[in-house]
């Protein structure tokens, strides 16, 4: 059940503004960055190798158009895109990044981890990232957290028993801290039901999905997004799972979810 948000809006918090109006580069870098946070991505790709031109813009251009890229590799599954992302953060010089673009040229590496297929190294790139001060994701950390989880997701898929549990459980924990932390955090609120799920704790993914399903108010969107995952979530494996192990009718317990959604829905 992987949900794999996309991080788009994570270029937004750097900020690079347009000193001079004669500075072309800087209008380029400022414009590639809009474009990609436009969701424009062969834009922001082609406003940034104009950036690139002027070795003092090379970096930051070459790191917005490799997430660029790596996020049009995840509408196109073009193997092209996924290896020019590859070659222009491998082509960068990161000591000439500001800190914030650090953290994204992070996430950069995870990303192209994760589409390489080596997801156990995504999962620690990511892990890095949401090791540092909550401040400084902002509203990146939620997305970065995601990744997180679908990636070490990944790994458990082919890891023994033993492994998967402990893998799960990791999950399950972090999200915990994270809902502690920032109870409106719509990814933990959908991972630690996954997580529970995964672990084979079926009552814990229900009553998980319970207690996400009354606080998804929190969100900005209040809750829209993170009911129609979880609805997917508990309808397609929860509900089914739960019934071959209590031996219940399925129909039950689709109608004791439906009724505990009526009561909360707003």
């Amino acid at each position: 059940m992987v949900r794999l948000a996309v991080l788009f809006a994570f270029l937004a918090g750097v900020g690079v503004q347009v000193a001079a109006a004669d500075d072309r580069t800087t209008a380029d870098v400022a414009r590639a960055r809009q474009l990609y946070n436009m969701r424009d991505f062969a834009g922001a790709v082609t406003a940034a190798e104009a950036a690139s031109k002027a070795p003092e813009r090379a970096d930051s251009a070459n790191l917005i158009a490799a997430r660029a890229l790596l996020e049009r590799f995840r509408e196109s599954a073009s193997p092209d895109d996924l290896t020019s992302a590859r070659e222009r953060l491998r082509s960068l010089s990161p000591e000439r990044l500001a800190d914030r673009e650090r953290l994204e040229y992070v996430v950069g590496l995870g990303e192209t981890l994760y589409f390489e297929d080596a997801p156990g190294a995504a999962a620690q790139v990511f892990e890095s990232v949401l090791d540092t001060p909550p401040a400084s994701l902002v509203d990146g950390r939620d997305r970065v957290l995601d990744w997180w989880a679908s990636a070490v997701e990944s790994q458990a898929r082919s890891r023994p028993e033993v492994e998967r549990q402990a893998l799960y459980r990791g999950v399950r924990t972090r999200m915990r801290e994270e809902l502690a932390t920032r109870p409106a955090s719509t990814t933990a609120a959908y991972w630690v039901v996954a997580a529970a799920r995964g672990q084979g704790d079926l009552q814990g993914a229900w009553d998980a999905a319970c207690a996400a399903w009354a606080r998804a108010t929190l969100a900005p969107d209040h809750g829209a997004e993170l009911r129609g995952d979880l609805d997917r979530l508990v309808m397609r494996a929860v509900i089914p799972e739960r019934a071959r192990t209590t031996n219940q009718a399925p129909e039950t317990l689709l109608q004791e979810w439906a009724a505990f959604k009526e009561r909360w829905n707003r």
